[in-house]
């Protein structure tokens, strides 16, 4: 029997949409290992018009720093009346290739990661295919995720928190279609998980000395220096250490400084779980993807920041779960720190068992049977092949070979 395909539709603005995918693609691998083909389709890159084509590039700089804007812009489209009309204009500039997209990606199952991605995509099929393959929607906010995610026609919804379900009951979806899974965790990420003293052996760090994580996401977006800067002009007897990611001159810039304390500084890494199974503290923005990875690691958070809008709701989710605090600027930041190590250590040790709370460590597995389903239903009649189907009986039956006219 030939393997089945999964089309994931994601884009690499921001780490989160990509790991999504390839948490997902890992976990049915290994389920399901050779019954499956997967294809990362990048639909800003490869599937756009200029500038949207350019929005990996764009992104990071547009929320580091003219993040009011981005939020002004999220917010302006995110609501059924306005997204209407935003939708329709993107609907129109975009249908070109999202004909080609559907056309070029011939799937058993299609899985979109992006909020931006469902409703267009699923546009080319209702127009111009009879028949489509299951479409799951993978709803990677938290809490505030944008309308857009929530695609009706989609045949399974997977939202990370009971909150993100809410909105799409909101936003109309029907209730049998969407399910509370929690947000995909790489099983790698899960795999690294060890004992604190352990992880700190096999680093390099000081076995006793408290350690704080300080990390911008996959992008080393946000004042990632001068946090770590903050923190470390506070004179107190810890070890820092500081994810740089993708971003080469932050590394340098974190590699030339002088440290009064010892400073471990990191690239971009496949899984931060070592690090986050080391330290005590983590000091971040508010990503989606983080913020699960430090609940299943039991790591309190320090939240940094937040991308306006989209990322709102999950300085809630923290705050309100007692993992963590919001602390948005680098002196905050380390006043935060400084409270919790000088504290009661029971108290720290409080937000860790609440954190370990908020995790959802079987989500990426839960995803993975909801796509092996979805993958085994047969094609599924778009409202053209209603129409055609009405007009000529021969096709009330799928092909056998998928539903392309």
């Amino acid at each position: 029997m030939n393997p089945k395909r999964v089309v994931f539709l994601m884009s690499d603005t921001g780490g989160g949409h990509r790991a999504a995918a390839e948490a997902i693609r890992a976990a049915m691998e290994r389920r399901y290992p050779g019954a499956y083909t997967f294809e990362l389709v990048d639909v800003y890159r490869r599937y756009t018009p200029f500038p949207m084509n350019l929005m990996p590039e764009i992104y990071p700089r547009w929320v580091n720093w003219a993040a009011a804007s981005w939020g002004l812009s999220f917010r302006l489209a995110d609501g059924r009346r306005r997204g209407a009309l935003v939708m329709a204009a993107i609907n129109r500039w975009w249908g070109r290739g999202m004909r080609r997209l559907v056309a070029e990606h011939p799937a058993d199952v299609m899985v979109s990661v992006h909020s931006l991605f469902s409703r267009p995509a699923m546009r080319a099929y209702n127009r111009w295919h009879p028949y489509r393959p299951p479409f799951v929607s993978v709803v990677t906010d938290l809490v505030s995720a944008h309308a857009f995610a929530y695609e009706k026609d989609a045949d399974r919804c997977l939202t990370p928190t009971p909150a993100a379900r809410a909105r799409g009951l909101a936003l109309g979806l029907e209730p049998e279609r969407v399910r509370v899974t929690g947000l995909p965790i790489h099983p790698r990420f899960l795999d690294g998980l060890a004992d604190k003293r352990a992880a700190r052996r096999r680093l390099g760090w000081d076995l006793d000395r408290p350690a704080v994580l300080v990390s911008g996401g996959a992008d080393g977006m946000g004042p990632v220096f001068a946090i770590a800067h903050a923190i470390d002009r506070l004179g107190l007897d810890i070890q820092l250490a500081i994810v740089a990611g993708r971003h080469r001159r932050l590394k340098q810039r974190l590699e030339a400084a002088a440290w009064r304390g010892p400073a471990f500084v990191y690239p971009f890494l496949d899984s931060l779980a070592g690090l986050m199974a080391a330290a005590d503290v983590l000091v971040t923005k508010a990503g989606p993807a983080t913020i699960c990875e430090a609940c299943a690691a039991g790591l309190p958070m320090v939240l940094s920041g937040a991308v306006p809008g989209q990322e709102d709701g999950n300085v809630t989710y923290v705050v309100e779960g007692g993992a963590g605090v919001y602390a948005p600027s680098p002196e905050a930041a380390a006043g935060a720190v400084r409270a919790w190590l000088a504290g009661d250590p029971a108290t720290l040790a409080e937000r860790a068992q609440r954190a370990r709370m908020l995790a959802r460590p079987d989500a990426v597995w839960e995803i993975a049977e909801e796509i092996h389903q979805q993958a085994h239903r047969p094609p599924v009649r778009t409202r053209l092949g209603a129409q055609l189907s009405a007009r000529r009986p021969r096709l009330q039956h799928a092909p056998e070979d998928g539903w392309v006219l």
